[in-house]
């Protein structure tokens, strides 16, 4: 019996410290931005036009859409037009396609689809924070396969990756 007892009281200390410490331990969360909401509440993001040489025009509102969502998720900016304490204009630069992965009958073996998009970040409380860049992603695909039919899943996964890498160049604040 007197085995019994020291056993559960072990075991009653030994979940009471796990709960404190528990407690204390810090968490943080990396998908979110650094703003200070009592400074900015607002942003104003612009079409992002497509001006590269090749066009693919469901890519304008897929990145915008993606871009949209990210801010909308990941911040508590309300999204205005005209004056507003932040601002993201840009435009769909580029759009290409490469060989890539010579196989063994000299022709490419994968393409590769780039997109490249400039941005330009503007913070009207501290301009020490603008942002104006190009960011660049791109996806491989087989080259026994037609552009048409990769084309969307490829344009979607590229857009998700630029508006990662604009997010936490702009917003995130990294």
């Amino acid at each position: 019996m007197r085995r019994w007892l020291n056993s559960l009281a072990w075991l009653v200390g030994l979940t009471l410290c796990a709960g404190i410490f528990q407690s204390c331990i810090p968490s943080y969360k990396f998908n979110g931005s650094a703003l200070n909401y009592d400074i900015y509440k607002t942003i104003n993001i612009t079409e992002f036009p497509i001006r590269a040489a090749l066009v693919y025009p469901p890519l304008q509102q897929t990145f915008e859409n993606k871009l949209m969502d990210a801010i909308t998720r990941q911040t508590r900016l309300q999204e205005v037009d005209g004056n507003s304490d932040l601002e993201m204009t840009g435009e769909i630069t580029g759009y290409s396609l490469s060989p890539q992965a010579v196989g063994e009958n000299a022709y490419a073996a994968e393409t590769r689809l780039t997109i490249t998009v400039k941005v330009r970040y503007t913070d009207n409380k501290n301009p020490a924070n603008n942002v104006d860049q190009t960011f660049s992603a791109y996806r491989q695909f087989d080259a026994s396969l037609m552009l048409t039919d990769v084309q969307d899943d490829l344009c979607e996964e590229i857009s998700t990756e630029l508006v990662d890498l604009i997010f936490n160049a702009t917003l995130g604040n990294w």
